[in-house]
C-alpha cells in the first residue's frame, strides 16, 4: 500500500476509535448536570446519586478520551507535514483556544466537581458540572471549526504558498459550521442518553436498583427523543446545504451519475458500479431528493459526471469522483440507524409516561441495552461520509490529500506505527470495558460508598466543609 492510502487509514483508524469517547463524553456531562440540577431544585437524594453514579462512568470515558485524542494532533505533524504547513495558520488558531482555554474549563471544573461532594454548596457544586458540559461542548466547537474549513475554506488569503487566516469571525461563522456543530453536538447528546438507557434497561431487566434505574432511563430517553429529532431536523438543512456548496459530495452521497430529473427521486438501495459509472437495481422514492435538497417536491440536482466536467475546467485535469459506495452506504446507514432511535426514544417515552417500564416490556429492554451501539454507528458512519464525500480533497478546492503528505515519511514507518497504535488502542478498549462493567455490576450505592470512604482522611484531617 502507498503512503497516502496508509495515512489516511491511520488517521481514519485512530479518530474514528477517538471519536467514540467523545460524545460520550458530551452527552453524559449534559446528563449529569441535568440529574444534579434535578437534586439542588427538588431535594431528593436519589437525583445526586444518580449524578455520582453516571458521574463515574463519565470519568472514566473523559480519560481514555483524552489519552486517544492526543494522538490526533501529532499526526498532523508526523504524516501530514505539508498539509500542515499549508493550513497551519488556519487551523492552528482554533486548536489552540480549544486547547488553551476550553479544555482547561472542563479538567478544572471537572477536579472541583470530583472533589467538591459535601465540601461545597449545593448550587456551587452544580454550576461545576455544568461548566464542565459547557467545556466539552466549547471543545467541540473549535475543533468542528477548524473541520468545517477542511470543507469550505472561508476567512483566509494564500500568502507564499500557505493559507493564511484574516478574518477569525469569518472562520467561526462558517455556514458550514453553523450547520456541522449542532448536528454533532446534538448527537453526543442522543449518544450519552442511549448508554444510560442501555444500561438502565439491562439494570431494569435484572430486577436490581429499580426505581433508581427507572428514574435514570425516564431522564435519558426524553433527551434521547429530543436530540433524536432535532439531529434529523439539522441534518436534513446540512443536506440543503451541500447541494450548494459541495455538489460533488451530494451527488455521491445519492450515487447520481447524471443529473437527476425534475423532481428528483431518492435512491433507497442501488447497486452501484463504479467502473461504468452506472447504478442497476435501484429502488426509488419519487420526489423526495428534491424536497431534501430543497424542501420542495421540485427541482434537479447535478450528477457527478456534469460536475466532473465543470471541476475538471476549475481545478485541472483529475478524478474529482470521491469513493462512491463509501459515501452512499455510510449516508444510508446513519439514516437507517438515526431512524431506529426516534422510534425506539418515542417508544421510551411512552412506556415512561404509562409507566409500563417494568411492565411485561422484556424485548424492549434487550433492545434497548443493544441501542447502545446505535448512536456510536450513526456517528462513525456520518463522519465516514463527511470525510470520503470531500476526496480527493483535503481542503476543499485547495489542497488534495495526496499533496498533504509528509514527504520524508515511509509506508514501512506508518504500518509499523499502525500496528502500535492498534494494539495500544486495543488494551485501552479493553480497560475501559472491564471499568464500565465493574462499576455497572457494583450499582450506585457502592459507588458512593466508595466516595464516602476516600473522603474519611481528609476529615480526620482537620478539613471544613463549605456549607
Amino acid at each position: 500500500m502507498d503512503i497516502v492510502t496508509l495515512s489516511r487509514f491511520q488517521f481514519a483508524a485512530t479518530t474514528i476509535f477517538h471519536f467514540f469517547f467523545v460524545p460520550i463524553s458530551i452527552g453524559l456531562a449534559l446528563l449529569i448536570a441535568i440529574l444534579e440540577t434535578m437534586y439542588v431544585v427538588k431535594g431528593k437524594e436519589e437525583y445526586k446519586q444518580m449524578a455520582k453514579f453516571w458521574g463515574k462512568l463519565f470519568l472514566i470515558n473523559f480519560a481514555v478520551g483524552v489519552v486517544t485524542g492526543i494522538l490526533q494532533e501529532f499526526q498532523f505533524g508526523m504524516n501530514w507535514s505539508a498539509y500542515s504547513r499549508f493550513v497551519g495558520d488556519v487551523f492552528g488558531a482554533p486548536l489552540a483556544v480549544e486547547a488553551l482555554l476550553a479544555f482547561f474549563l472542563e479538567s478544572t471544573f471537572i477536579g472541583i466537581w470530583i472533589f467538591g461532594w459535601d465540601r461545597l454548596s449545593k448550587k456551587v457544586h452544580m454550576i461545576c458540572i455544568w461548566l464542565v458540559a459547557i467545556g466539552t461542548i466549547m471543545s467541540a466547537f473549535w475543533i468542528l471549526a477548524a473541520n468545517s474549513f477542511m470543507q469550505r475554506p472561508v476567512g483566509f488569503e494564500i500568502n507564499n504558498g500557505r493559507a493564511e487566516m484574516n478574518d477569525f469571525l469569518a472562520l467561526i461563522t462558517n455556514g458550514q459550521l453553523l450547520l456541522e456543530f449542532p448536528h454533532t453536538i446534538l448527537g453526543a447528546f442522543m449518544t450519552g442518553a442511549f448508554l444510560i438507557t442501555g444500561i438502565s434497561a439491562y439494570k431494569l431487566l435484572k430486577k436490581k436498583d429499580v426505581q433508581f434505574f427507572k428514574k435514570s432511563f425516564t431522564v435519558a430517553i426524553i433527551v434521547a427523543l429530543v436530540s433524536s429529532i432535532a439531529v434529523a431536523l439539522v441534518g436534513h438543512q446540512q443536506a440543503q446545504y451541500l447541494v450548494k456548496t459541495q455538489p460533488m459530495k451530494m451527488a455521491a452521497t445519492e450515487a447520481l451519475w447524471e443529473t437527476s430529473s425534475d423532481p428528483a427521486p431518492w435512491t433507497v438501495t442501488a447497486f452501484i458500479d463504479t467502473k461504468n459509472q452506472t447504478n442497476s437495481g435501484e429502488f426509488q422514492i419519487p420526489y423526495l431528493l428534491s424536497f431534501l435538497s430543497y424542501s420542495k417536491f421540485s427541482g434537479e440536482v447535478i450528477g457527478m459526471k456534469e460536475l466532473q466536467a465543470q471541476y475538471e475546467e476549475k481545478y485541472g485535469p483529475g478524478n474529482y469522483i470521491p469513493p462512491v459506495r463509501t459515501t452512499f452506504w455510510s449516508f444510508r446507514i446513519m439514516v437507517a440507524a438515526g431512524s431506529l432511535m426516534i422510534l425506539l426514544s418515542m417508544y421510551g417515552v411512552y412506556l415512561a409516561a404509562r409507566k409500563k417500564l417494568e411492565n411485561n416490556n422484556k424485548w424492549f429492554m434487550r433492545i434497548m441495552l443493544f441501542s447502545i451501539s446505535l448512536p456510536l454507528i450513526a456517528n462513525t458512519s456520518g463522519w465516514v461520509m463527511t470525510e470520503f464525500g470531500r476526496q480527493p480533497w483535503t481542503v476543499f478546492g485547495l489542497m488534495t490529500t495526496a499533496d498533504g503528505v509528509s514527504p520524508s515519511v515511509t509506508s514501512g514507518q506508518v504500518l509499523f506505527s499502525i500496528i502500535a497504535f492498534t494494539t495500544i488502542y486495543a488494551i485501552l478498549a479493553a480497560v475501559l470495558v472491564f471499568l464500565f462493567i465493574r462499576v455497572i455490576k457494583k450499582g450506585p450505592y457502592a459507588v458512593d460508598n466508595e466516595h464516602d470512604e476516600s473522603s474519611d482522611p481528609f476529615d480526620k484531617e482537620g478539613y471544613h466543609h463549605v456549607s
